[in-house]
């Protein structure tokens, strides 16, 4: 019995909170970003210098050649190669007015540094910016005998990684690693969601497929022990219905030629109708056995009208004297399933409610049967109920009422039989990979309900 249990969309909500999947994913990403974040750190620190040189060495160079050119052309041809200067090396010269509009330099870890080393070549009084007159790019200033001039480079020129560039690498990193860490825990994760299937198939009463014998040691252990105790099993219940087949017939015979030994024996009428009812409890004791210990395979599912199914066993019961069946069956509603074992499940909720269910103030049990629908696509689900008006059971007995061999005489009155017919019920239905709750009715009497994923 699965009483009152979580939905199946329950479940799969907390699988992603604490699904062995997730956790690793996590554990990974954590373990990823935090290497990366050690990595820029550590980068940034042992790169810091070498640019810095980088930099200040190329603005140097620049400076210098261009002083020197500019010193030692012919006066008629610094015009010509002022504009080879731009139009190759991407370097202009401009002079140095006292009304220019200077922007402070660039705001970085590297300009402090670049700014001693030029100064340490070029001469103290050497100025940078970022923005001259409002053109933007690498500003530095230098002297040719009494003039001052700017000598303005292109930014990319000189410029290092920023911290958008570290950023959006950071980020592609971040992405790649994340994707690595997902691969890897799906790969982990394979042979226990392999195995978590394959033992939730065998749980329904289907035969999973052999699990792959291979992979790491342990994960190969694991699963060859799985299906060793799957066709273990099923040798079990192969040797199982083999005997339940034998134990009936041996049974049954015997039972049969008392019954007509009773029929023909010399005995008051008193005495064969009480014989004949203990023969036919017998009987009747037997048969819930074989159908407790019979296996339900889904491979003998079909689509099943449960609508059509409930009023044909409403209609069949409703001939018997001592009940009356209120019918409430939606229309249309099919299911997956063993319509012999389904019809069979009915049948025991519908004689365990006739036993015990009877009210005090009347001769007849009155029963009701309920089938509705609800949900839509995977959610679809189809609910059956079938309650009785009787006295009900204690609230903290209705766990022992799914247990086999278990009758509650005191709560539900005289009992007849061996205890198992709920037992069925909650053995069929878990095959069926339906859900059965037991509580209570408002008003009083028991009420069964039997959630079943609709077609």
């Amino acid at each position: 019995m699965k009483l009152p249990s979580k939905l199946p969309f329950g479940l799969r909500l907390a699988s992603l909170k604490s699904g062995l999947f997730w956790r690793t994913f996590f554990l990974l990403g954590a373990l990823t970003t935090t290497s990366m974040t050690a990595w820029v750190g550590m980068i940034s620190v042992v790169q810091h210098e070498p640019q810095v040189q980088q930099i200040s060495a190329q603005v140097i160079s620049v400076v210098t050649i261009t002083h020197a050119a500019l010193t030692h052309a012919a006066p008629e041809l610094r015009r010509e190669l002022l504009f080879d200067l731009v139009a190759n090396e991407g370097i202009r010269v401009f002079t140095l007015e006292e009304d220019d509009q200077v922007a402070p330099p660039a705001d970085n870890a590297l300009m402090p540094d670049i700014e001693k080393l030029v100064k340490a070549k070029l001469g103290a009084d050497t100025r940078f910016s970022s923005k001259v007159n409002g053109v933007s790019g690498f500003w530095v200033s230098f002297k040719i005998d009494d003039d001052l001039y700017w000598l303005m480079l292109e930014r990319e020129r000189i410029r290092g990684l920023t911290g958008i560039q570290w950023l959006g690498w950071a980020s592609v990193v971040s992405v790649v690693s994340l994707l690595g860490a997902a691969f890897i825990s799906s790969l982990i994760n394979l042979p226990l969601r392999r195995l978590t299937q394959a033992t939730r198939d065998f749980a329904q009463g289907k035969r999973p497929a052999p699990l792959p014998e291979r992979g790491p040691i342990e994960i190969m252990e694991a699963n060859r022990s799985f299906n060793q105790m799957v066709d273990d099993l099923q040798q079990v219940e192969s040797d199982r219905a083999v005997i339940l087949a034998g134990i009936s017939h041996d049974l049954r015979t015997p039972l049969a030629r008392m019954q007509l030994e009773v029929e023909m024996a010399n005995l008051s009428q008193e005495a064969r109708e009480g014989m004949q009812s203990d023969i036919g409890q017998m009987d009747a004791i037997i048969g819930q056995f074989l159908d407790y210990a019979k296996p339900t395979e889904s491979s003998s599912f079909v689509n099943v009208d449960i609508s059509e199914l409930l009023t044909d066993t409403a209609h069949e019961v409703s001939r018997l004297p001592d009940i009356r069946i209120n019918t409430d069956i939606a229309p249309g509603a099919h299911v997956m399933g063993n319509a012999t074992d389904i019809k069979r499940v009915i049948n025991n909720l519908i004689e365990n409610a006739r036993r015990y269910g009877k009210s005090a103030d009347s001769e007849h049990t009155e029963i009701d049967i309920k089938c509705s629908v609800k949900g839509m696509h995977a959610s679809k689900r189809v609910t059956i109920e079938v309650q009785d008006h009787g006295p009900g059971v204690p609230e903290e007995q209705i766990e022992q009422l799914l247990k086999p061999f278990t009758r509650l005489d005191a709560a539900r009155g005289q009992a007849n039989g061996a205890g198992l017919g709920l037992a069925i019920v909650d053995r069929v239905i878990t095959r069926h990979g339906a859900e059965l709750l037991v509580r209570n009715r408002e008003g009083g009497g028991l009420l069964i309900q039997i959630v079943m994923k609709a077609l």
